[in-house]
């Protein structure tokens, strides 16, 4: 059983915007029946401002579905089109407090939907999926699906692609073939890690460690659900304290050495990490 913030409870016993608006200005639709989640967004938007007035859905799908398109209409309305574009499926599932990885998809499905109904009020053509080859059949999923939401949210395994796009979730026979993917995309740019200078100054190690923690560590985290706090760097003692899934996680003390590991590992061995 899948363990659920208290507001993704909420958001979906009590979802908001939930329907249909008459003379929407912009609709968009993904996803199928068929392959077990589908999403139509409506929207209304000021003609002067270009402001997003209002936003409602209809959906079909789990807990985490419902819950993820109703956080996405709040999150938008409000913004102009350009600022809702920026609305990442990272935001959506940050708003619910998480979600489980296990249904990431549901956020990703959100965003584009977004992107579909802006698309449709720009005059754009809508896909009614991503073009190119279908890398899993069971649910329908192109590569370049694959591809985009493995880079937009540095994904590395196929157990996480699974999460996020339902790719590989049915029969397992394409599994082989998004590893593959997965290999050559991060082949060809593999995830950054900042250079170390042999000897480090005070204000250098604690821009370093500020910045690994941005960008190596903190992702993973919120991808569970999770994410962590920099409280105080004291020479090289690093404190910190877990936020969101990572509270009272009986796994905590495996996740704080594992921040220790890849701390140790670009800033220095000397670093040691201890949570509040």
């Amino acid at each position: 059983m899948w363990e659920y913030t208290d507001k993704v409870k909420e958001y979906f016993l009590h979802p908001k915007n939930i329907g249909e608006i008459e003379g929407p200005d912009a609709v968009g639709e993904v996803g199928s029946i068929v392959c077990g989640d589908a999403l139509k967004l409506y929207l209304k938007i000021d003609k002067g401002t270009g402001k997003i007035v209002d936003a409602k859905f209809q959906t079909f799908g789990c807990a985490s579905a419902i819950a993820s398109s109703s956080a996405l209409t709040e999150l938008i309305k409000g913004k102009t089109l350009d600022e809702a574009l920026k609305v990442t499926n990272q935001d959506i599932a940050e708003f619910l407090g998480g979600l489980p990885r296990e249904k990431m998809h549901c956020s990703v499905m959100g965003q584009e939907a977004l992107e579909a109904a802006i698309a449709n009020y720009r005059g754009r053509p809508i896909a009614v999926k991503e073009e190119g080859r279908v890398v899993c059949k069971c649910f329908d999923v192109t590569e370049e699906k694959i591809r985009r939401v493995a880079m937009e949210n540095h994904l590395t395994t196929v157990d996480e692609i699974t999460d996020y796009t339902k790719a590989g979730g049915g029969c397992g026979e394409c599994r082989p073939e998004i590893e593959a993917i997965l290999r050559d995309i991060w082949a060809l740019k593999k995830p950054e890690k900042p250079a170390v200078p042999k000897k480090l100054t005070n204000l250098q190690k604690i821009a370093l460690i500020q910045e690994i923690i941005e960008t190596e560590i903190r992702p993973g985290l919120q991808a569970d659900g999770g994410d962590i706090e920099l409280i105080d760097i004291d020479g090289n003692k690093v404190i910190v304290a877990l936020r969101g899934m990572c509270m009272g996680c009986l796994m905590a003390d495996v996740t704080v050495k594992g921040i220790q590991d890849k701390l140790k590992e670009l800033v220095g061995e000397e670093i040691i990490v201890e949570a509040q």
